[in-house]
This record gives structure tokens, sequence and C-alpha cells, in this order.
């Protein structure tokens, strides 16, 4: 098993300045480790544009892999209207406003408690 450079809590802040670099808006962690088996924290964003998701999404990944962490996998990229990149122990949601009003992923996950970044 590969292990990570960061624990998960350092690599969503890490993801967190990230995209703040990119201007990503509402930039929300939570930690649901105790309500998914998948993963240990969400980190949700709000792009823009589908040019700004795709950006954010390109930026985090490149910055990464600097430091040999690379997704599992990243879906979304033709609409650009909710790109997720799956670090394992971290899932990242980019959304458009739309997206994240319509899937409201801020609300299904408000259980789990906010972390601060």
């Amino acid at each position: 098993m590969k292990k990570k450079r960061w624990p998960a809590l350092e690599l969503a802040r890490k993801i967190a300045q990230l995209a703040e670099e990119k201007k990503a808006r509402q930039l929300v962690a939570r930690r649901v480790d105790e309500l998914v088996s998948y993963t240990q924290i969400i980190v949700i964003m709000t792009a823009t544009s589908d040019r700004h998701a795709r950006a954010l999404a390109d930026f985090i990944q490149e910055e990464l892999k600097k430091d040999k962490e690379r997704p599992l996998g990243a879906e979304g990229y033709g609409s650009g209207k909710w790109i997720l990149l799956d670090y394992g122990d971290v899932v990242v949601h980019v959304m458009q406003k739309e997206a994240r009003e319509y899937y409201d992923l801020d609300g299904l996950w408000s259980e789990g408690p906010p972390l601060e970044l």
C-alpha cells in the first residue's frame, strides 16, 4: 500500500491553499470518515465558470503531482460543471454555483463536522 505524503487533514489543507491561489469561492471541508467508508474528508469549492473549474482542478493536480500525490480518479472535465478529484483520503468537488446549489453537497454532508482550513 502506498504511503501518503500527508495525513488527510494536511492534504486537505494543501488542496485548500492551492484552491485559494486560483480564486476558488465558498471553500468548505468536512470530516466524513464516520459517515462513509471510502474517504475521510471532502473538500467542496465553487468555480465561476467551466474554464475556472478546469483551471482549479488542473492546478491542484499539477501542484500535488510535484509531491508525488496523484488522484485515483478524476471525473467531470467534459462539462466543467462539477469536477471530482479522488485522492483516496480526500475527495475534492469543484462545482459551479448552479451545480453546487442543485446537488447541495453542503446539506448532504452537514452531519460531517467542518474543518478549519
